[in-house]
C-alpha cells in the first residue's frame, strides 16, 4: 500500500495515541511497573523512624574462641538464639529518646554444635534460671542520615547499655545496615567483651584445654518500619 492510498484519518489516529499514552502513564499509581520493566522509585526519605524487631532473620550470637585436648589448632565456639524482639526508635533529628528502644535476646535458647557447652552455659556460665534474658538500650546511633533512606547502605556504630547476668556496662556495636525498598532495615553490627565484664564464669569442661577471656558478641537484624 503506498502513502496515498493511506486512510485520511490515520494522522489524526497517531496524534491521539501520541496524546493518550504519556496520560495514561501519569494516572499509573505510584510504585507501579513501569514500561520496560524498569523498577520504581524507592518511597522519598523520612525524618526519623519507628523500628521493630522482625523476627525471621533476626538473632544474637556468642563466640568466644577455645582450645580443646587432643586437638593441635583453636576453634571458635558459637552459640546462637533467634529469640530476639525489640524496638529501635529514630527521632526526627535523630537521636534515640530516652527510654524508648530496647533489644531482647532469650539466653535460654542460645545454641551451639554441642549439647554439653550449652548446658554448661546455660547453667554455670549466664545462670538463665536467674537472668533469662540479655538486654541492650540503645541511646546513640551513628553513620544513618538524618532522612532515613529506602535505598543504600551505611556503616553504623550504636551506643547503649547491655545487661547480661544481671550486671549493665556501656558498650559501642560497629557494623553496617542496608535499607529497603520494602521499609526493611537489614545489617550487622558487633562488640566484645571480657567474662569478667559481666561476672561471667568461664567454662571448664573435661575436654576443654583453655577458653580465650573475650567474648564477641554478634547482632543481625531485621527491622521493619511502621
Amino acid at each position: 500500500m503506498t502513502l496515498k492510498h493511506l486512510p485520511k484519518r490515520l494522522p489524526l489516529l497517531l496524534l491521539a495515541t501520541a496524546l493518550t499514552v504519556p496520560s495514561l502513564l501519569a494516572q499509573a499509581p505510584a510504585g507501579a511497573p513501569r514500561p520496560g520493566g524498569a523498577p520504581p522509585p524507592p518511597p522519598p526519605p523520612t525524618a526519623g523512624a519507628h523500628l521493630e524487631v522482625l523476627p525471621d532473620g533476626s538473632s544474637a550470637s556468642y563466640a568466644v574462641n577455645e582450645q580443646l585436648v587432643g586437638i593441635g589448632f583453636p576453634n571458635d565456639a558459637i552459640g546462637t538464639t533467634t529469640a530476639l524482639t525489640g524496638t529501635l526508635v529514630i527521632a526526627a533529628d535523630g537521636t534515640i529518646p530516652a527510654g524508648s528502644s530496647k533489644l531482647t535476646a532469650d539466653l535460654g535458647k542460645l545454641k551451639s554444635d554441642q549439647d554439653q557447652r550449652d548446658g554448661y552455659v546455660r547453667t554455670r556460665t549466664l545462670e538463665t534460671d536467674k537472668f533469662p534474658t540479655a538486654e541492650f538500650v540503645p541511646t546513640k546511633i551513628e553513620g544513618v542520615p538524618q532522612m532515613i533512606p529506602f535505598q543504600g547502605q551505611v556503616g553504623v556504630q550504636v551506643t547503649g547499655n547491655l545487661t547480661i547476668h544481671g550486671v549493665t556496662k556501656p558498650v559501642v556495636f560497629r557494623g553496617i545496615a542496608t535499607f529497603g525498598r520494602d521499609g526493611v532495615i537489614a545489617g550487622r553490627i558487633k562488640t566484645d567483651f571480657t567474662f569478667a565484664t559481666f561476672g561471667l564464669t568461664k567454662p571448664t569442661l573435661a575436654r576443654l584445654m583453655t577458653v580465650d577471656d573475650k567474648i564477641a558478641l554478634d547482632l543481625v537484624f531485621r527491622l521493619k518500619r511502621n
